[in-house]
Parts: structure tokens; sequence; C-alpha cells
């Protein structure tokens, strides 16, 4: 009977973890499809001409360097705008919020902010940034709005870092007569700042990649000049690689363009992926605690 009972659980094992392992193969070939694709049809265009001219002959031609500066803008923006807030709401929700309706109500709009499709972001980047504020279509606008997007990203991954730290260097900093917030500025921020830091770029990442904000707020589909002003629209490779496919009037010379924008993109987003994953293992590696 025991022997039995072995066995039916030794089955029940092994039909769990071949499930897992099938999952986990489902999704490393779609991710690897997925890069084989775009990659076979974007390398073959890919060159430095490519990546440092402006468009020509009304997008034929050329490379896409002007989308490129764009993306660099709106990405550093929304970081400039969503990582000082988000830092500063993580710190005071994890070290001094009390259990309480407002603190629940913070909480609660942070996951709300997390789960809203980006087109709702969009109009509302429009509707407010570019109409209330009035700053139009431009850097400014698109940048705010994939920095309130990005906000959740960066406040959930900053508490969990802040979370990370030992109670017991609290406890210790505390017990000598350090306030609250010298604690927090001088213990747990220095201790924390590589998970803050890993957050950051992730979220930066997201933004990056994101279509439907910028379209409303910052986008626009040709130009061969760089933005001058914050107050000016830009390209990004988002909405580039989204025009060369849905407006464009050569597919034959304009698909193998947003083919190399798009592989361009990815690069980009595993890049600043890699950079994010690569600091947090160096940081646990060093971490005595």
């Amino acid at each position: 009977m025991q022997q039995s009972l072995s066995s039916k659980r030794l089955l029940q094992q092994k039909i769990g973890f071949a499930v897992l392992g099938t999952a986990a193969g489902i999704v490393l070939v779609s991710v690897a499809i997925l890069l084989f694709f775009i990659v076979r049809r974007g390398l073959p265009i890919m060159s430095w001409e490519f990546l440092s001219q402006p468009p020509k002959r009304g997008m034929t031609e050329g490379g896409f360097y002007p989308a490129l500066v764009g993306t660099f803008l709106l990405g550093v923006g929304a970081m400039l705008f969503s990582l000082p807030i988000g830092v500063m709401t993580a710190i005071y929700l994890s070290e001094f919020a009390s259990a309480g309706r407002f603190t629940k109500a913070i909480r609660t709009g942070v996951n709300t902010l997390a789960g809203l499709p980006s087109i709702v972001f969009g109009l509302f980047g429009f509707a407010f940034f570019c109409k209330v504020l009035r700053f139009g279509v431009s850097v400014l606008s698109g940048a705010l709005t994939l920095g309130v997007m990005a906000l959740p990203i960066v406040i959930v991954t900053t508490e969990e870092a802040l979370r990370a730290v030992p109670t017991s260097f609290r406890e210790a900093s505390l017990s000598l007569g350090a306030t609250r917030w010298r604690t927090t500025v001088k213990v747990v921020l220095p201790n924390a700042v590589s998970g803050i830091v890993t957050g950051a770029i992730l979220s930066m990442g997201r933004a990056v990649g994101e279509t439907a904000p910028i379209i409303f707020t910052a986008a626009t589909f040709y130009t061969r000049r760089l933005p001058k002003t914050p107050l000016d629209e830009v390209m990004a490779l988002p909405f580039h690689i989204y025009g060369l496919v849905t407006e464009g009037v050569f597919p034959e010379k304009q698909l193998p363009i947003a083919y190399g924008s798009a592989l361009t993109l990815v690069m980009l987003v595993l890049i600043l992926s890699g950079a994010g994953i690569y600091l947090r293992y160096r940081t646990r590696r060093k971490r005595i605690w």
C-alpha cells in the first residue's frame, strides 16, 4: 500500500515537471521564433548609413536616425518624470505609511494604473498634456505620458527593493539614536539603490517600446529634422514601424525598412533588460546579507 502511494506521488511529480517544462519550452520557442523572424528580415538592411541617416524620398530610402533619437529622448524624459515621483512614493509606502484608507487608496491607484491599457494613457496624455496644459503634440507631452505609464513599475520595483533590506538594519540604526528619516536615507536607500536602478531600467525598456501613448501625444510620421525644443514633435521607432507597415505606399521598399527598425527596437529593449538583469545579478553576488 505504501509503495503504491509512493509510486503514485512520483508519477504526479513527473507529470508536473513535464507540464512545467513544456510551458517553459513553449515560451523559449516562441521567443526564438520571433527573434529569428525579425533578425532574418531586418538584418540585411542594417548598416551604419541606415542607423545614422534620416529618411529620404518619402521614407523609401535612407535610415531612421530621427526616430532613434526621438525614442531616446522620450525614454529619458519618461524616466526623469517617473523615477523621482515613483521612488518617493515607494519610500512613503514602505517606510512611513501606516495601514489606513489613504495608503489603501494609493495602492489601489497604483494597481489600477498598472492594469490600464496603453491606449488609455495616450488619450489621457492628449487630453491633459496636449490640450489642458497646451504642450501640444511634442516630446514633452509624450515623455510625460510615458512617465505616468511607467510609474507603477517604478513604484512596485522600488518598494520590493526597499523591503529586501533586512529589518535588522533599521533596528540597529534606530537603536543608535537615528531618526526614521535618517535611517531611510543613510541605511535603507544605499542598500536598495541597485534594485531601484534595475526597476528604472526595466521600466524605461517598456516605455521606449510603446506605440499607442505617443501616437496621440508626441509622434509624427515623417520628418528629416531633430527636435530643437521639448515642444517639437518627434519621430519614434514604434510609430515609425507602425506607419511604414500601415500607411506606406511603396511596401516593397518600406517593409525592409520597417523590419530593420523593428530589429533595432528589439535590440534596444533587450539591451536595457539585459543591463537591468546583470546589475541585479551582480549586486546579489556582492551582498553579505
